[in-house]
């Protein structure tokens, strides 16, 4: 029903107005839903990572995405297309409450994503994303420029620059050639926002650890 896929960065899994063939469960890298403004810029309105499904727009019964799903770390998923996973929903009231609940965790997520975007500085809107980053590549080291950030974030280059220094003088990270590495993660915590421990919080509710989704196991 399911099969093994490799996730490369840069891949685009989907693209705006297209249709939907495909339902990915990210094992592990991080992949990015972006809106491409009328004059070309682009903002990360949501990141998926090592909890999550990319797209989930199938289960609520829309056939086209309205955002480009692109990997920006690579890593594997499993992927199963939108009729199979239809099917399986009639077929097993278990994973249909469960894709139910996950779809309550993405508006949840997706809420909270546009009030930090809002609300908290950019020195915490950057410790949060390389939290998510460094949760979903299972890796201390995983591939972020200051440009791509600053995209994501929707902030000037010279802000996220500014801030990621901030988090290497601070000896929290270091930052070479294009490459992450955490090397503090205490102290990250400790420097981003509080909608990072919120959002594991709820998915600790929602899957609590040591427990597999039945979809992964198919």
């Amino acid at each position: 029903m399911s099969e093994p896929v490799s996730l490369v960065r840069g891949q685009r899994i989907d693209s705006a107005d297209q249709p939907i063939r495909h339902i990915h469960f990210i094992n592990r890298g991080l992949v990015c839903m972006v809106k491409t403004t009328d004059d070309g810029r682009t903002v990360e309105v949501g990141a998926i990572g090592i909890e999550g499904v990319a797209n989930l727009l199938p289960l609520i019964d829309v056939p086209k995405t309205i955002l480009d799903v692109d990997v920006q770390i690579p890593g594997t998923a499993l992927r199963i297309g939108c009729e199979a996973m239809r099917a399986e929903l009639e077929r097993d009231e278990g994973i249909h409450r469960l894709m139910q609940r996950y779809v309550s965790f993405g508006l949840s997520e997706l809420a909270r994503r546009i009030a930090c975007n809002r609300l908290h500085h950019i020195e915490q809107r950057c410790c949060h994303w390389l939290l998510i980053a460094h949760d979903s590549a299972l890796s201390a080291d995983f591939p972020v420029t200051h440009e791509f950030l600053a995209m994501m974030l929707g902030y000037q280059r010279a802000g996220v620059s500014i801030a990621m220094g901030a988090l290497v003088k601070a000896g929290l990270i270091e930052h070479r050639r294009g490459i992450v590495t955490v090397v503090n993660r205490p102290g990250l915590e400790q420097h981003t926002c509080g909608c990072y421990r919120e959002t594991q919080g709820e998915l600790d509710d929602f899957l609590p650890p040591g427990k597999t989704s039945p979809v992964f196991a198919a």
